[in-house]
């Protein structure tokens, strides 16, 4: 993992390309690609965009829990637009009439998130899910592959950009000049629902700005099924 992240903005840029392309080639359009709206799985869709030419050759699936900053939905809007992406928007709507957002947050990541990604690949028949995951972001995803074996349902997440930073997710958005959500120009490192999220310091932990209770519960949110 550590050779792999010494690598040039240039070579990284590369192996995530040719594990996106080793996708497609596995999975065609039995496959979509996971956007939150954040700045990891929009480098990712990026990625994507450039290797098809300029469009995104597969569906683009955004999981809404009806409690994301009005900046996150304004850009994914937008952008879908501009980018002409087959944007499929799932929601749990049975959940969003009794959950109280944040109170359990396990209950609450479970029922607005996991489930859905559940449902959303039953739903569409995909075989592969690309995310955003990185080694670096999170400690529970360090140790992630490329190419992740899943059940429930069965089928594999394919996690191209693994190898970068943080830093390195902002030289490839600067580089090539790639969209992202205001939120960040306002001092939020990491994006996730507005009651479970606030600004992060400049320093330290990238993550230091989202909920504790469910970032000591990661590890068991991910065997659930969460990114």
């Amino acid at each position: 993992m550590t050779e792999k992240m010494l690598l040039t903005l240039e070579e990284k840029v590369a192996k995530s390309k040719g594990i996106l392309q080793e996708a497609l080639d596995r999975f065609g359009d039995r496959m979509a690609l996971a956007w939150t709206g954040g700045k990891d799985s929009t480098t990712t869709l990026h990625l994507l965009k450039d290797l098809g030419g300029g469009r995104v050759p597969i569906p683009v699936l955004n999981i809404d829990t009806g409690a994301k900053f009005k900046e996150i939905y304004e850009f994914r809007d937008r952008l879908a637009a501009e980018w002409q992406l087959d944007l499929r928007i799932e929601r749990n709507e049975e959940a969003l009439k009794v959950i109280e957002h944040a109170r359990d947050v396990a209950e609450c990541c479970h029922l607005l998130k996991t489930a859905v990604i559940i449902s959303s690949m039953e739903k569409y028949g995909w075989e592969a899910l690309i995310t955003g995951t990185r080694w670096d972001e999170q400690p529970d995803r360090a140790r992630e592959s490329y190419f992740s074996p899943r059940e429930n349902p069965p089928h594999v997440r394919v996690q191209p950009i693994l190898h970068f930073t943080e830093k390195d997710i902002w030289s490839y958005i600067k580089t090539f000049k790639v969209p992202f959500c205001a939120l960040y120009r306002k001092g939020y490192r990491s994006l996730g629902c507005e009651p479970c999220t606030r600004r992060g310091a400049a320093t330290g932990v990238e993550r230091g700005g989202r909920d504790r209770d469910k970032e000591e519960i990661m590890d068991r949110l991910r065997r659930m099924g969460y990114f």
